[in-house]
């Protein structure tokens, strides 16, 4: 039969194809894809172009959820049609295929010539007559369709044109907007073709169970990883989880799969999909929270049996609707946005994006104070996620506009500064920060007074800026006018009497009155009980503040308790991941440790690295700050093996991530010295410890690089830690720990280091004198020795030096006269 072709003219722009996949059967996948592409084809007044690929061969079914049912070529025959022109062409071309870029280039050549003589648009059907909707069906369903089936090798088509795939998707995205494939499921060659070579965004449908998500995870890593490390597909994948068959009335169990459940063995989809994100993209942190608050698709019993698509029948898009879930999903995935960008941030994005048009067409106030306003509340947003920088390039921008249109000293513009200087506080540009803040307080307590709210808002900003910069008689000095003001005006139990009382206790511990600070926030801990309950956020901030200052007077058991039961109420409230328990549980091992509690330590320490590294991997740096604490309880257990096992792991990322000579791979050589010195194994021991003395050599030596003065201070304490410890070993004598100690004193003398430098060449003097010591090695010490002292001008250190050596010179010639007798 002749099918009728199709001519669809090509783009201004190229569209994008985008792969849904499944590892198991029966998680909606075919059902998602077919809504999805009705609403895309309605976009635009129904003007966008999109054609469906099924793509699942073995089982397919894309084509019972549209009217269009004729028996015409589809998938499969056009790439059987691609298997023949690629063998006709063979056997015309003389020669093998070149190597390296070449190849590259030839295989892209070969795959255009292919394509070029198959019209793939008469394997294509329109499905809906109001829409541009099309679909490429699996195949024409005849007697041999299983056969020929079986007779596709995707692998051998693969290896004989590695660009056909790719050529291909390049050639429907100039057709249409949207190329949406339907996946076969499972680990197949076909999968890994839709998965890999085809998309530039990967939507991956799964339900809530350990077979979905294992294999889901599995999938994602790989195709991420084929796009990276081969040369020819270094194009970006965009993964895009999409939940389904959700049971909305059991809400517990719905919570359980989504963030996990330790003591149940379920890991949760959630933390699953922001590991793997977060680590597939190098990114430090990222959350799902505000994606999947949307995008979860709902099992509903109208729509379990046939092929029916929700968002033909149900229109009214209402909270408990799939068609708004859908909706909601196409936010990100058509918008250009991760899923991790919140839909606050989406939609502030949108807003900015349309007042910045609008600003170009038709300038003015209307349109440009709404826009600093957009920008102040996604630079808020941007400083509670971490993301600083963009969060203060959002300020500057929103300040600009403001101090612009409404002046230095209007109420907007003094608020977004405030924003800001909290954010370059909290940056740690604190000379900024004062600057902004000492302006806004000066400007409202002309305007306002010393005593109106937002005044006494501005001084307790300042205070904390002052704070920071080490200036604090005039950081309290500031909190003890605003508490006392807000006691006289609001009472004692006012929020924000509470809050000045906080910040006032802060500045006394840093001044070191503990007992003060203690008492006012045993104060703000009743108050805000009695306020906001027991369980409360600022509650247990305060308790926290006030766990912290019984640790440093020396109750240790009463900053235990309150710990304690903090990490527990985090624990139930925020789960044991959030940054704000292993906040808690760090100070709490801390106590723990102080204790002598090292069973305790050792439990908590082992729960902290399992959540680091689910939250932020096995590379990250509070990832091994926590292994380090860990092998530490590990080793005052005597648990020897255990910390030495932890201790090389940490040795191993550091060393391949940061270099062999960085400080904290020679911190992590030194501590691992350590324990193979206690385990008896003194050779590697000290092997170790001489790579840390050469490392720290060569940092201390290339101090012209830039180095920060931290890590030269770091570099010369482990030389001079490991230098005593051999000392009291009775090996200071030895050539190589002498010889070390002298180009440490060299490197210090030609730094001018001279204070650090008298303190190392006090202990070398004595080393030096001592019997058995090699002429050569002291005389070059001596000279070393001898420089410094005339370096600083200190004749009597000199002469002191000289008598010394001379006595020490008479000492060995008595000593070589007696033995001869």
């Amino acid at each position: 039969m002749e099918c009728q072709r199709l001519s669809l003219p090509p783009l201004s722009a190229p569209g994008e194809v985008v792969t849904f996949y499944s590892y198991k059967g029966g998680t909606g996948r075919t059902m998602a894809l077919s809504n999805i592409a009705v609403l895309l084809a309605r976009r635009e007044n129904a003007s966008v172009p999109v054609l469906m690929l099924d793509w699942d061969m073995e089982a397919p079914g894309l084509h019972h959820y549209f009217e269009q049912h004729e028996e015409r070529p589809g998938v499969l025959e056009f790439f059987e049609a691609c298997r023949q022109q690629i063998e006709r062409i063979s056997l015309e071309t003389v020669g093998g295929r070149a190597g390296g870029q070449g190849a590259g280039r030839e295989d892209a050549a070969l795959a255009q010539r292919v394509l070029d003589a198959i019209d793939w648009q008469q394997y294509v059907v329109r499905v809906d007559q109001g829409s541009p909707l099309y679909l490429m069906r699996a195949g024409r369903f005849d007697a041999s369709y299983s056969e020929r089936l079986a007779q596709m090798r995707w692998d051998q088509l693969f290896d004989s044109c590695p660009a056909l795939f790719r050529c291909f998707a390049d050639t429907l995205a100039q057709h249409f907007r949207y190329v949406l494939v339907d996946s076969r499921t499972g680990r197949t060659d076909s999968a890994g073709i839709c998965t890999t070579l085809l998309p530039k965004k990967l939507v991956v449908v799964f339900t809530p169970n350990r077979q979905s998500l294992e294999g889901v995870d599995a999938l994602v890593t790989r195709a991420i990883e084929y796009r990276r490390s081969h040369e020819d597909e270094q194009r970006p994948l965009l993964v895009y989880p999409l939940p389904s068959r959700i049971e909305m009335g059991d809400g517990a169990q719905r919570a359980e799969w989504r963030r996990g459940d330790a003591h149940k063995g379920i890991a949760g989809f959630q933390p699953m999909f922001e590991r793997l994100l977060r680590t597939s993209y190098g990114l430090p942190q990222i959350a799902l929270d505000s994606y999947f608050d949307e995008v979860q698709l709902q099992q509903t019993k109208t729509f379990a049996y046939g092929e029916q698509l929700a968002v033909r029948i149900d229109h009214g898009g209402d909270r408990f609707s799939l068609t708004r879930t859908f909706e909601a999903f196409l936010h990100w995935l058509t918008g250009g946005y991760f899923p991790w960008q919140s839909s606050r941030e989406i939609a502030l994005l949108g807003a900015i994006s349309e007042a910045r048009q609008a600003l170009q067409q038709e300038p003015g106030r209307a349109v440009a104070l709404p826009l600093a306003r957009d920008l102040a509340h996604l630079g808020e947003l941007y400083r509670k996620d971490g993301r600083s920088a963009q969060a203060l390039d959002a300020f500057r921008q929103s300040v600009e506009i403001r101090v612009r249109l409404l002046g230095e000293e209007h109420p907007d513009s003094l608020a977004c500064k405030s924003g800001m200087a909290r954010l370059l506080r909290h940056l740690g540009k604190l000379d900024e920060a004062r600057f902004l803040e000492e302006d806004v307080l000066d400007v409202r307590e002309r305007v306002l007074g010393s005593e109106h709210p937002d005044t006494l808002a501005a001084r307790a900003c300042l205070a904390q800026t002052l704070l920071l910069q080490g200036e604090l008689a005039a950081a309290l000095l500031l909190q003890d006018t605003v508490l006392a003001t807000y006691v006289r005006q609001l009472g004692g139990e006012h929020p924000l009497t509470l809050d000045a009382m906080d910040g006032r206790a802060a500045t006394l511990l840093r001044m070191g009155r503990l007992a003060q600070a203690q008492q006012l926030l045993g104060t703000v801990v009743a108050a805000r009980e009695r306020l906001f309950g027991a369980e409360h956020g600022d509650t247990l901030r305060s308790k926290l503040a006030l766990a912290q200052a019984l640790g440093r007077e020396g109750d240790l058991e009463g900053a235990r308790r309150l710990l304690a039961a903090v990490l527990q109420v985090q624990e139930r409230r925020l789960g044991g991941d959030h940054a704000a328990t292993l906040s808690t549980r760090d100070m709490l091992a801390d106590i723990v440790a102080g204790q002598g509690d090292w069973a305790g330590a050792r439990q908590l320490h082992e729960d902290q690295v399992a959540a680091r590294e689910r939250t932020r991997g096995l590379d990250h740096p509070e990832t091994l700050m926590s292994q380090r604490k860990l092998a530490e309880a590990l080793l005052r257990r005597g648990e020897l093996d255990a910390a030495r096992s932890v201790q090389e792991q940490v040795l191993e990322v550091h060393a391949r991530l940061l270099g062999e000579d960085h400080l904290d791979t020679l911190h992590s050589k030194k501590q691992l010295a350590g324990t193979l010195l206690q385990q008896g194994d003194s050779e590697a021991a000290r092997l170790l410890e001489d790579a840390v003395l050469s490392g720290s050599d060569r940092l201390l030596n290339a101090s012209v690089t830039g180095h920060a003065d931290s890590v030269l201070d770091g570099a010369r304490h482990l030389q001079e830690t490991i230098l005593a410890g051999r000392a009291n070993e009775q090996d200071a004598a030895e050539p190589d720990t002498l010889a070390s100690m002298i180009s440490m004193l060299q490197g210090m003398i030609e730094r001018e280091q001279y204070a650090q430098a008298g303190e190392l060449a006090e202990y070398l003097k004595s080393c030096l004198l001592r019997p058995g010591v090699p002429g050569k090695l002291r005389r070059r010490g001596m000279a070393q020795l001898k420089r410094m002292y005339k370096l600083q001008g200190d004749l009597n250190a000199l002469l002191a030096l000289q008598e010394d050596e001379v006595q020490a010179l008479e000492g060995a010639l008595s000593e070589a006269r007696i033995e001869q007798r």
